[in-house]
């Protein structure tokens, strides 16, 4: 279990690239840093002008809204009469786009055939001959006027009784017309008839070059193997990836320009200066993000974002969890240890919170300096209280300080703290605390089954990548799993927020590597919760300690 100790997110990094979904460009070193910029900056221009959302009209944009929501912009209300009793109801329970897509080609659903009413369709030359054998000529605002008010087409036959027949008014009316004049050419960003992009973020050069070339490498190998299979309802996936840049601006502005003109959602992007934000910007951007990688989850903070695995906050509540209903610790002498980062002081006490409701009421928040110094002398202060149980919320390197000094002082209590910020250090800790040492992990090989691990292999080996990395392979290759099943779900008429639907709707998803996932309207984080570990110092290994403890309202 070697493999799950380490983070690749602790440092930042950069290089602006723009790669297709295939290869990347050779990659022998800075001397390639220049052509990838240039080839950039086209690739990215020319993209966003090929897929990006068109500029609509206010009149347009009022009658887009009428057509998928039923609703007028200007506050006028809109009903709606269906059949011959002809009852009113609220336009908003029947909008076009309901019937007759979002694309407004009316594919057939529920024995019902909405007729394709974009307007180069209704427009054309000679008019239409229908499948009952009615002919009529081309429509124009006024027979379109009439068809939705009366249900007539433009030579008085009636239409389809299924189709409502709306009240509006000719503002209203004229408004849905200019809409219908530019549906064909008005969809999310990313999204071609034939292609769907999927972008990306990550650094090429700096510390997390090399996580970054083994994210890419799954995400390539996990979309060549969607494609071979046919793509998803008749659309290949394309790889997309720009630079996260050397700062929090760099990788903002990357983002912002992937969501306006040439991303249909983002998977995996590895950013580590947009921890914490990634709600905020994509969530401003419309932009579903699955599994950015990092430390902490966004949680419940936003519409837009889903981790697929827990992240920070989860895997310390989980440890509270675990230490109050399996250690069976009879209100202990307890204490949580943060360095004074914002997030951490606010977890430090949610978990203080968490135990003090298992009737653990002697949990004291500790504020350490930072450092292997800091961590020092903390120690001496606990050990004069008789600490039982220590939750430590700082880095690796610390965690293995204060381990040293309590050891020091004579004193072994339970100790416990979160794989992404301690497995690196916990197998030099004293033996005096094998056992007695105890991570969380989002995910451990015993979730893997066998197709799940030949699917990976197949993955890793179409990616050009080895067997190292593992536990970042699994994670990136989640979230593309996650994102696939979503954009299966969302169906060929798919838009931002049809997926985004979708994944609030996976439940129990199996990816054959992790926990069980699943989301709801509220639930972000997939599989919220940890695996617990002991820490054997004999052995120089870990073993796991239980079941996968959850710590939220995850459905099971």
């Amino acid at each position: 279990m070697r493999w799950l100790a380490g983070d690749p997110c602790r440092r930042g990094g950069g290089l602006a690239v723009v790669r297709g979904f295939r290869r990347d460009p050779p990659d022998a070193g800075k001397a390639w840093l220049p052509w990838i910029r240039r080839v950039a900056a086209v690739a990215l221009g020319a993209w966003a002008a090929a897929v990006g959302a068109i500029e609509l009209t206010t009149a347009e944009t009022a009658g887009k809204r009428i057509f998928t929501e039923g609703v007028s912009p200007s506050g006028a209300a809109l009903s709606a009469r269906i059949g011959a009793a002809g009852t009113p109801i609220p336009a908003s329970v029947v909008p076009c786009a309901n019937c007759h897509g979002r694309d407004g080609r009316g594919r057939p659903e529920g024995g019902v055939r909405p007729s394709d009413i974009t307007w180069r369709r209704l427009s054309a030359p000679g008019g239409q001959l229908t499948e009952s054998g009615r002919e009529h000529p081309p429509y124009d605002e006024a027979a379109l006027a009439r068809a939705v008010t009366l249900g007539v087409d433009p030579a008085g036959n009636r239409l389809d009784p299924a189709m409502p027949r709306f009240v509006m008014s000719m503002r209203d009316l004229a408004d849905l017309a200019a809409y219908l004049k530019r549906i064909e050419d008005d969809h999310d960003p990313g999204l071609a008839p034939d292609t769907i992009r999927i972008g990306t973020l990550l650094p090429g050069e700096g510390p997390l070059a090399e996580a970054a070339r083994t994210v890419a490498g799954v995400l390539r190998g996990a979309f060549d193997e969607v494609n071979d299979a046919g793509g998803i309802h008749g659309r290949r996936l394309e790889l997309v990836t720009a630079d996260s840049g050397a700062d929090r601006d760099a990788a903002e502005r990357a983002m912002r320009a992937l969501a306006a003109g040439n991303a249909f959602a983002l998977v995996a992007p590895l950013a580590p200066s947009l921890e914490g934000g990634w709600g905020r910007l994509a969530d401003s951007a419309g932009l579903p993000t699955v599994g950015p990688i990092g430390l902490r989850s966004e949680g419940a903070g936003s519409r837009y974002v889903f981790d697929p695995l827990a992240g920070l906050q989860e895997q310390a509540l989980a440890l509270g969890e675990f230490a109050a209903s399996g250690l069976r610790l009879e209100n202990p002498v307890a204490a949580v240890l943060h360095d004074g980062e914002a997030r951490d002081a606010e977890l430090a006490q949610a978990l203080a919170s968490r135990l003090g409701r298992h009737g653990w009421s002697r949990v004291e928040v500790v504020q350490y300096p930072g450092g292997e110094a800091g961590s020092e002398r903390a120690a001496a202060p606990l050990a004069a209280r008789g600490v039982q149980a220590v939750f430590h919320l700082g880095g690796s390197d610390d965690f293995a300080a204060l381990a040293r000094a309590l050891d020091e002082r004579g004193v072994d209590p339970y100790l416990f703290a979160p794989a992404a910020r301690a497995a690196a250090a916990a197998l030099q800790l004293p033996t005096a605390f094998s056992g007695r040492a105890f991570l969380a992990f989002p995910t451990l090989p015993r979730d893997w089954t066998p197709a799940g691990g030949a699917a990976l292999d197949a993955v890793r080996r179409r990616g050009g990548l080895d067997g190292r990395q593992l536990a970042l392979q699994v994670r990136a290759y989640a979230a593309a799993q996650v994102l696939v099943e979503g954009l299966k779900r969302a169906g060929r008429d798919a838009s931002r927020d049809k997926l985004v639907t979708a994944l609030e709707r996976l439940y129990d998803f199996r990816t054959g590597l992790t926990p069980p996932i699943g989301f709801a309207p509220g639930l972000r984080v997939g599989a919220p919760g940890a695996h617990l570990v002991a820490v054997d110092l004999d052995r120089r290994t870990f073993r796991p300690a239980g079941p996968f403890q959850r710590v939220g309202g995850a459905p099971q």
